[in-house]
């Protein structure tokens, strides 16, 4: 019995891939280094700006039905005096300049943003929980993975204490 023959790409795949290849790596390699110049250059400026002077929580939210009620109840009490909080709902009045905007555009990505909680810590890199799923399950009657990413997120919290 013979081995299968490998299959090679053409002459012709060979010479269109290869432009390509030559023109995506450099921009990959890129957009890398400008990732990690940025989250450095946040990291700093969070460490330096906000964690020196007691703020070491990004916190935001919307002013869902979902969530609104419950989070000026049981969370926003609890972290209002360490935490800048931005609202989504009033989006349209946040300054494109600012730190916080920054921050938030960077570590709370595109999707499952809203409500988002970013616990800074000097040295350490930033931990992110996001809570939107939590709260559709509540929504649905489930209301065990709210209260376990409110516990942790909480405790996380405690930890730095």
């Amino acid at each position: 019995m013979t081995a299968p023959k490998k299959k090679n790409l053409p002459w012709w795949g060979v010479v269109l891939l290869s432009p390509v290849i030559v023109a995506v790596v450099p921009l990959a390699i890129f957009a890398l280094v400008l990732y990690v110049v940025v989250s450095a250059f946040l990291y700093v400026a969070i460490w330096l700006l906000w964690c020196s002077r007691g703020k070491d929580v990004l916190f935001v939210y919307s002013d869902s039905p979902v969530w609104h009620a419950y989070l000026e109840a049981q969370v926003l009490p609890k972290i209002a005096d360490r935490a800048i909080i931005l609202n989504w709902s009033e989006r349209k009045k946040w300054s494109k300049m600012s730190l916080a905007y920054s921050v938030f555009t960077h570590f709370g990505g595109y999707q499952q943003f809203n409500p988002l909680g970013i616990v800074f810590s000097p040295w350490r890199r930033a931990q992110v929980f996001r809570f939107w799923q939590a709260f559709r399950d509540f929504k649905h009657g489930h209301d065990e993975a709210l209260k376990k990413m409110q516990s942790d997120f909480l405790h996380a919290l405690a930890e730095k204490a």
